[in-house]
């Protein structure tokens, strides 16, 4: 990889994951960014750090972790571009809408997508949730979940693994980064 293309994807994923937000909580201090309150989490629900960053790199790669994204020209939406037509809307019981107005929750909000993300995770086998909980480096996990959840066409599985390894520094503390050889 030349250096120029590491340090774009360094700016990208620094931009991506920002801290530094603006937003404030209510009592006035600096709200967690999409990145840090997704990595948290999917750490809450027991998966590791590891794994965490791993769903957080594919939600970077797919919306930047904005709810209110929409894919350009394509059915894409939301944190992970559940297709239109389908998880988004229309699958029996398998659908952001449906699983919003069955929980009373705004399906544009972050926390409504990630509870969804957790709901399929949990309620699907193929979604993929025991290949990412058996990941144990930052590449397993990334790939886990972009062949089983994402279903992604052009994956870009670096980028992805790159913007997951700058959520775990982000996020994760003094965790140690397992590097893919290539």
């Amino acid at each position: 990889m030349h250096n120029h293309t590491r340090l774009s994807i360094t700016i990208v994923s620094i931009t991506a994951l920002s801290l530094a937000s603006g937003a404030q909580d209510a009592r006035g201090a600096p709200a967690a960014s999409p990145g840090q309150t997704a990595f948290n989490f999917f750490v809450r629900k027991g998966l590791s750090k590891v794994q965490a960053a791993g769903v957080v790199g594919n939600l970077v790669q797919e919306s930047g972790i904005h709810p209110g994204s929409v894919e350009a020209g394509g059915p894409g939406r939301g944190i992970a571009q559940w297709s239109l037509g389908g998880r988004w809307d229309r699958s029996a019981n398998d659908n952001l809408r449906w699983y919003a107005a069955m929980h009373r929750m705004a399906p544009g909000a972050l926390d409504t997508q990630l509870d969804f993300i957790w709901y399929e995770l949990m309620t699907f086998r193929g979604y993929g949730l025991a290949a990412l909980r058996a990941a144990s480096t930052v590449a397993q996990a990334t790939h886990a979940f972009a062949a089983s959840f994402e279903a992604c066409g052009a994956c870009n599985e670096p980028r992805r693994i790159a913007f997951a390894q700058s959520a775990l520094r982000a996020y994760g503390g003094a965790t140690r980064i397992a590097r893919r050889r290539p």
